[in-house]
């Protein structure tokens, strides 16, 4: 069994998937259109206005697999209550990719040494999304 995060973007997806491929180097597997969906249409699926959005789209984080949509496109997304971690173990990537997910975003806790990691920090980037990125400490 595996759990995989789900982020629906409120019809920031298409930016959302080339934001995350540039700064992750996630790949995209998959994407789907509404009006590419078979039935969509009869079932009530496709928001007004939205054909052209994205329903569905996974991307592959290194060996992890992230889910996106634009969802209903009903506004700005509501990230809380949770965060998508990210482990390294080079503290030097660990810092070139915090750098890239807080720009235009929030760094809610700076890249720095704790009692548990040579490096943790928190940010939130330009969608909402918090990230939790920590360094692994040498075994």
């Amino acid at each position: 069994m595996q759990i995989q995060a789900y982020l629906f973007l409120e019809g920031r997806c298409d930016e959302a998937i080339a934001f995350y491929a540039q700064v992750l180097d996630a790949k995209l597997e998959m994407r789907m259109q509404y009006d590419e969906s078979p039935g969509a249409e009869q079932a009530g699926m496709i928001p007004p206005g939205s054909e052209k959005k994205v329903m569905h789209a996974s991307m592959r984080v290194g060996d992890a697999v992230l889910m996106l949509s634009d969802g209903f496109c009903k506004g700005p997304p509501n990230f809380e209550g949770f965060a998508l971690s990210l482990d390294f173990s080079d503290q030097a990537e660990a810092q070139r990719r915090f750098d890239a997910l807080a720009e235009d975003g929030t760094i809610k806790m700076p890249l720095s040494p704790t009692f548990f990691s040579p490096a943790f920090g928190m940010v939130a980037d330009k969608f909402g999304v918090t990230w939790m990125l920590i360094v692994s400490p040498p075994t």
